[in-house]
């Protein structure tokens, strides 16, 4: 993973993505117990009008073209394989999204007394347990579970979070589809 990092690291400095941050299971491993994964989820930031596409849609062929560059050809699943790690780079798609990349935290990423340390950018606990429960999936839903029972989350940020970006209603169906009571207070109650 340390190489992929280095490789993401050197397309920001370059201007090839904005800034970055790690998603997904490698974030959550961060804040919970290790979960396993196949990828390393990448959100991203681009300078909007340079990666619009014909079609008015983000394009990724900025950062294909420069993995190319690099010899990082293959693909697998929905990533392209850098460093023996498929990395699937995720566009910035909301507001949820622009915030938790904002305020991803910085942390240095040791790999052992050879391969030494790596910086990078995670999102924080609240925006990952959001995210998930705006995508859904089970294996989402398992990682909101996870968050709670391991105590990873700020409560009263993350109900702010939630409140924010509209996700209050999706957060009470969860916490009734799982027997839990709603540690949100109600919007007047603020």
């Amino acid at each position: 993973m340390k190489q992929a990092l280095e490789v993401i690291g050197e397309m920001e400095a370059a201007g090839v993505i904005g800034r970055y941050a790690i998603s997904g299971a490698v974030a959550a491993f961060n804040y919970v117990e290790a979960a396993v994964t196949e990828d390393l989820d990448i959100l991203v930031a681009f300078d909007v009008e340079t990666a619009k596409g014909s079609s008015g849609l983000i394009s990724l062929t900025p950062i294909y073209s420069y993995l190319r560059s690099k010899g990082f050809e293959e693909h697998r699943k929905e990533g392209i394989v850098v460093g023996g790690w498929p990395v699937q780079f995720l566009p910035v798609a909301d507001a949820l999204d622009a915030e938790a990349l904002a305020q991803a935290q910085e942390i240095e990423v040791k790999f052992g007394e050879i391969e030494g340390t790596a910086k990078t950018r995670v999102l924080r606990p609240e925006h990952l347990l959001a995210i998930a429960l705006r995508v859904g999936r089970p294996k989402d839903l398992i990682r909101i579970a996870q968050f709670l029972e391991e105590e990873a989350v700020d409560t009263m940020v993350l109900c702010d979070i939630l409140e924010r970006h509209k996700l209050s209603e999706s957060w009470r169906g969860y916490c009734a589809r799982v027997g839990m009571e709603n540690p949100c207070p109600p919007r007047d109650a603020l």
